[in-house]
């Protein structure tokens, strides 16, 4: 039986239309006895300059389904982030949180060179600091929801984290995350309709709850008149390709200390069956391969609230042109600050606990910098 803390994330009601979540009303408090991980790569620009956004965008994601497997079937809210990610967690998780938090940090620099910073501090430290963290859960499917973020409080334990404040330290050497069912077997997805835009936008000090509430609405207005409301995965899913793209990560992320050659060639092997079902159709058991994808589709987080609102659009130049208008107004009246990155591709990678059931997660962002491109190039 969960005690009332660790229970009130099952209790928020699933939210089926996403513009709703421009209402603040829709948002509920964390309760001041839950923990705030963050985590994100130093220097992830230099990393995109290096051609190595896929291994980027796996390590932010590793965040997330690491955590996952830690909580062991418990949900809790999380939210990624491109080159990093974020999440809260009962109390009584927290020892948890930390030791998985240590060992990403190790697993990252051993597997590739990649520093990864990590924090974890109590909610009650965000309001002591005049932030708050309020949460609300978004389900595009039957099979998945996301948590959306607002209150600034997750903003604040990131810039707490860049400080060196609340830090995670790394564990020792030969610290494994549990990594079971992260992969990035899916083949980027061209944009069809113009450019892939990733954008990150987030309200200034000056800003009111309205302010941002109305502006929120108004992009999310924008950008319902785009074919799927600028969905950048096809309905029946992302292209698949054998070899996967992404073979290489992929054996680093699942070789648990294992010889890596011996590991890629098992996953050549594994990805030859999966993409031979893909291209005939045929189910296999219980696997029905035209019904995964299009659930690949369904499941896909391209829009989000977090601290902000942040969005991966199939975007054409004239919608693209509404919404620069309305941020560049509200930019102008100090409201929000933003960033977009625009790109030929998108880019999928996925948590999947099990190929037979609904529940599989796809963090979707720009193939070429994306989320961090664009928040590398905030105005405001």
């Amino acid at each position: 039986m969960k005690d009332a803390q660790a229970a009130f994330y099952d209790s928020l009601p699933l939210l089926r239309d996403f513009a709703r979540l421009a209402d603040p009303v829709q948002f509920s408090a964390l309760p001041d006895n839950w923990v705030v991980g963050v985590a994100d790569i130093v220097d992830s620009t230099g990393e995109i300059a290096k051609g190595r956004y896929k291994t980027v965008n796996m390590v932010g994601a590793a965040v997330i389904s690491a955590m996952i497997n830690a909580m062991k079937g418990s949900d809790f809210p999380y939210v990624f982030g491109g080159d990093g990610a974020g999440f809260a967690v009962p109390a009584s998780a927290a020892d948890d949180a930390r030791s998985t938090l240590a060992a990403l940090r190790r697993w990252a620099e051993d597997e590739f060179g990649i520093s990864l910073r990590a924090a974890l501090m109590p909610v009650a430290e965000i309001r002591a600091s005049d932030r708050d963290l309020r949460v609300a859960r978004y389900a595009p499917s039957d099979g998945v929801d996301y948590a959306m973020f607002s209150g600034g409080g997750l903003a604040w334990a990131e810039a707490q984290m860049k400080a060196g404040a609340f830090a995670v330290t790394v564990a020792e050497p030969g610290a494994q995350p549990d990594l079971t069912g992260l992969s990035c077997r899916w083949s980027n997805i061209r944009a069809a309709h113009g450019q892939i835009v990733s954008l990150v936008i987030e309200p200034t000090a000056q800003a009111t709850e309205s302010d941002f509430a109305d502006l929120a609405q108004s992009v999310l207005v924008a950008s319902e008149g785009l074919e799927r409301a600028g969905h950048p995965v096809p309905v029946n899913g992302p292209p698949m390709n054998w070899p996967p793209p992404g073979l290489d990560i992929d054996a680093h992320v699942s070789r648990r200390g294992r010889n890596l050659t011996l590991q890629k060639l098992g996953l050549l092997a594994q990805n030859l069956l999966i993409y031979l079902l893909f291209k005939v159709g045929r189910p296999m058991g219980d696997f029905q391969p035209e019904h995964y994808q299009q659930m690949v589709s369904r499941n896909a987080d391209y829009r989000k609230f977090d601290d902000g609102l942040k969005m991966t659009l199939d975007c054409d130049e004239a919608t693209l042109s509404q919404i620069r208008i309305m941020l560049e107004q509200a930019r102008g009246q100090g409201k929000i600050r933003y960033g977009l990155h625009a790109q030929d591709e998108a880019m999928m990678t996925c948590f999947v606990p099990s190929a037979t059931r609904d529940d599989h997660v796809h963090f979707i962002d720009g193939a070429s910098g994306g989320y961090a491109q664009a928040a590398a190039a905030m105005q405001g």
